[in-house]
């Protein structure tokens, strides 16, 4: 696979060193700053190109047509932005991926047809949410095509509690992936699986469906 990564400073450098540890990638690292190039060039041999991964000659030369997907780690949203869409739009690379720095730009993010967005200080801020009893449904990932991988923790009040998950009214394109049971025993649901009092429930569901799943979970009965 071939894999293109936008931004050479510590997140796109171990990314690529855990990358180049599997045989079958095959990684270039798109830097602009001629320290960081060279760095790059002494520890991990000839996978650097200095260029702004932004513009469209810089693309030609990397080689975004033949690209298995495109990586976009720099410190700038825009120019990450940029990045995945010309990728994706010009280059028709099959997958795209993008780090956040504000989350508040996930959104616009997703509506312009980035597949993946990453952000560390929305990861953080889904951690102490989690720990606030009035935040009960956590969103992890973004999965693409409007999908999210979310978390929530079913409470003793809810009309979920002893019903299989075949019964269970789930939003259309909703599926439960995984129950962790009090203890931290992870489970993989089978349609019988029953839901019990304190579950952390991963399901995958539509951005737009995330308020009705949360009542089939958490409603009260």
């Amino acid at each position: 696979m071939y894999v293109i990564i936008v931004g050479g400073g510590k997140v796109g450098y171990y990314l690529a060193k855990e990358l180049l540890a599997e045989p079958q990638h095959e990684v270039l690292i798109i830097e602009q700053d001629a320290a960081k190039c060279e760095r790059i060039a002494e520890e991990l041999g000839d996978i650097v190109l200095r260029g702004d991964g932004c513009e469209a000659a810089t693309m030609e030369i990397a080689g975004f047509g033949r690209a298995d997907m495109v990586i976009a780690v720099t410190g700038d949203d825009e120019d990450n932005l940029v990045s995945c869409q010309v990728a994706k739009v010009k280059f028709n690379v099959p997958r795209t991926v993008a780090r956040i720095n504000n989350p508040k730009n996930q959104e616009i993010f997703q509506r312009l047809g980035i597949d993946t967005t990453v952000s560390a200080t929305g990861a953080i801020l889904a951690q102490i949410e989690q720990e606030l009893p009035t935040h009960q449904m956590i969103p992890f990932l973004s999965l693409g095509g409007g999908l999210e991988l979310v978390a929530v923790k079913v409470p003793a009040e809810a009309r979920a509690v002893g019903s299989a998950i075949k019964d269970l009214l789930l939003p259309d394109e909703s599926m439960i992936v995984l129950v962790i049971s009090p203890d931290g025993l992870p489970r993989m649901p089978t349609p019988e699986t029953t839901i019990a009092i304190e579950d952390e429930i991963l399901a995958v569901t539509r951005r737009e469906n995330e308020d009705a799943l949360r009542v089939v979970l958490t409603g009260p009965a």
